[in-house]
């Protein structure tokens, strides 16, 4: 069996008293997106730096491909943080030929479809820069050298709308030849776009890790319209099968983990003037699993 591109087993990081990753367990295989989401302090980036071997964790494995981080791993491992890295003194062309003569996989086509993609001049010295266009060219820099691994922290940070949608085109174009690709985002809807699986952190902690569409089947919301006062629902906020219930003037909304359609048909007698059952979007996903006291 071919090893993960990305393996990371039971990775703890301390600081000090405070946990800031605990006992996480994730893979991402070739060409596979993950979305990694979570409130603010959740555990994102310490993961990021922990993989990237920035900090030493306290605990855990990490492994590309089977073997651990090496200074060869960065020759097909591209990493752009939320805020862009660059020589300030340098034109953006300067950092091209930085990565030119350091990456064998450097390709000079890719890099200029890049710069036009992201409306760069090249001429430009990265202080003069926007953090928009510092995004863009660490972006460029990322996918000029053809990467099999990918680690995004909020990639698409300062961009205009359109570059953001380019940005994950990028993303799935690069898994679709191959790559594994982990990123985060506070964008949630760039995630459900573009990845294939999310995990979701909340305190250090790994509290979701699945296949987006699997997720979407196994929790649904039952929404009912009343014609008069809501009727009493004690009875059905008990309900193990229900997440939580939503009031909203007349309507109700019931998430539900499993068995919708027996959800649907309780508060079908408590006769709605309409009901229907709808699939939960990521966003709702997420925002179920970081407001459940799972920790």
């Amino acid at each position: 069996m071919t090893a993960p591109a990305i393996s990371i087993h039971g990775l703890t990081k301390r600081f000090g008293s405070f946990t800031a990753v605990d006992d996480l367990t994730l893979d991402v295989e070739p060409g596979s997106i993950c979305g990694l989401l979570g409130p603010n302090g959740a555990g994102k980036t310490t993961t990021f730096t922990c993989l990237l071997g920035f900090v030493r964790p306290t605990a855990g494995t990490i492994a590309f491909a089977g073997a651990p981080l090496a200074p060869a791993t960065f020759q097909t491992l591209s990493y752009v943080p939320e805020r862009a890295t660059l020589y300030d003194e340098f034109t953006i062309a300067e950092h091209l030929t930085i990565y030119r003569r350091a990456y064998k996989r450097y390709d000079e086509a890719r890099a200029r479809e890049l710069l036009a993609m992201f409306d760069l001049d090249p001429r430009k010295r990265a202080g003069k820069l926007s953090k928009g266009m510092r995004t863009a060219v660490a972006l460029t820099l990322a996918f000029s050298i053809r990467p099999e691994v990918l680690i995004l922290d909020e990639p698409s940070s300062g961009l205009d709308p359109v570059h953001q949608r380019q940005v994950l085109d990028l993303l799935i174009d690069a898994a679709a030849n191959g790559a594994a690709v982990l990123f985060s985002s506070h964008q949630i809807g760039q995630v459900e776009r573009a990845a294939d699986a999310v995990a979701i952190m909340k305190k250090g902690k790994l509290i979701v890790s699945s296949v987006i569409d699997d997720l979407k089947t196994g929790e649904k919301i039952v929404e009912a319209v009343f014609a008069g006062p809501l009727p009493d629902l004690d009875a059905l906020a008990a309900d193990p099968r229900i997440i939580r219930i939503e009031r909203a003037g007349s309507t109700v909304r019931a998430v539900t983990r499993e068995d919708s359609d027996e959800v649907a048909q309780r508060i079908f007698a408590l006769h709605p003037k309409s009901i229907r059952t709808i699939d939960l979007n990521l966003e709702e996903i997420f925002m179920n699993a970081v407001s459940e006291d799972r920790t």
